[in-house]
């Protein structure tokens, strides 16, 4: 089979396309002949060499954490009737909260039959592929947030595959929505989506904007994609008793948000290792990010999609901040 290796740690050059063998589903296990993979910004920063203490990768490795496609061979302990059927899951090597995002850029994948998910009729393998790592965080975000009819809530990130979703998430509650993002491509996203406000964060006075908008008070809740210092400044922009739920890096890094600070607004900050807990349900929230797909009631935004062969290119186009919604892979 055909699949993507990083050679080396480095730039978007160090993909490149190789033949390898077919794997061979262990016990509980399954393969799945790939139609799409998902590109997540982490794949971008461990392709760098980055998070070596969280994810220990050694070169070559294949990237990917996530695919959508066909079974096509089951292992010892798998029912049979997964065969022919259309899932999306995480690879065998990922996992929430630990494992390693590796085996999803080839043609053939493994899975765990545990965390497949079965893709209903009205939802393409390219959407679900997108919704392996997405939609279940923004519902899981989502959920913890509790967001009440005329609240007010600041997205950053908001032009992401997770920020779009939960724009959406966010007004079906009720809430007034302001987006942050950087560029203009990526603020009319977020308005075409349904954000009432949206402020570009490239701006240093971005956190005041979010101020005057909401007449001084501030936001009743974050969701922090961006993480870094775009994170760290969405305090001041938070209203007394606010929360900020923060789960994205695409600033760099997580946020260090000020607990003082935030301590002394009575905010709540709720971090990504906090929101995944061993408790959470994780094939219920696929099941239920599908269903509202399939019932027309959530847009999975894919931005670009890129051929196999061309993982550097949809590297590069993550890395140079020009990617809008969830950037895949299709085989």
């Amino acid at each position: 089979m055909r699949a993507v290796e990083a050679k080396a740690y480095g730039g978007p050059e160090v993909l490149s396309v190789t033949e390898s063998a077919d794997p061979v589903a262990g016990p509980g296990e399954v393969v799945i002949d790939v139609a799409a993979a998902d590109v997540m910004f982490l794949d971008v920063r461990l392709r760098g060499g980055w998070g070596q203490d969280f994810f220990p990768l050694e070169v070559p490795y294949v990237p990917g954490g996530a695919v959508a496609g066909v079974v096509s061979a089951v292992g010892d302990g798998v029912d049979a009737s997964w065969l022919g059927k259309r899932v999306a899951s995480r690879t065998a090597a990922s996992g929430i909260g630990g494992g390693k995002p590796i085996g999803g850029y080839a043609e053939k994948a493994l899975a765990k039959s545990e965390t497949l998910t079965v893709v209903p009729d009205g939802v393409r393998l390219t959407q679900a592929a997108a919704l392996v790592h997405d939609g279940i965080t923004a519902l899981l975000v989502a959920d913890r947030a509790a967001i009440q009819p005329g609240e007010r809530v600041l997205i950053t990130g908001a032009a992401g595959g997770l920020g779009t979703l939960l724009i959406q998430l966010s007004r079906a509650a009720g809430a007034t929505v302001i987006a942050a993002a950087r560029g203009a491509a990526k603020l009319e996203l977020a308005q075409r989506l349904g954000a009432q406000t949206v402020i570009d964060y490239s701006e240093p006075d971005w956190p005041e904007q979010v101020r005057a908008a909401t007449d001084g008070r501030g936001v009743d809740a974050v969701f922090d994609g961006a993480g870094g210092d775009i994170g760290r400044a969405a305090v001041s922009a938070t209203a007394v008793g606010g929360r900020i739920l923060g789960y994205g890096n695409a600033a760099g890094d997580f946020a260090d948000f000020d607990a003082e600070a935030a301590a002394a607004q009575n905010i709540t900050i709720v971090g990504l290792f906090e929101l995944t807990g061993s408790e959470v349900d994780w094939n219920a929230l696929h099941d239920r990010a599908f269903a509202e797909v399939a019932a027309g009631r959530l847009e999975v935004v894919i931005g670009q999609t890129f051929p196999l062969h061309e993982a550097s290119a949809a590297h590069a186009a993550i890395e140079s901040r020009s990617a809008v919604g969830r950037t895949l892979l299709t085989v």
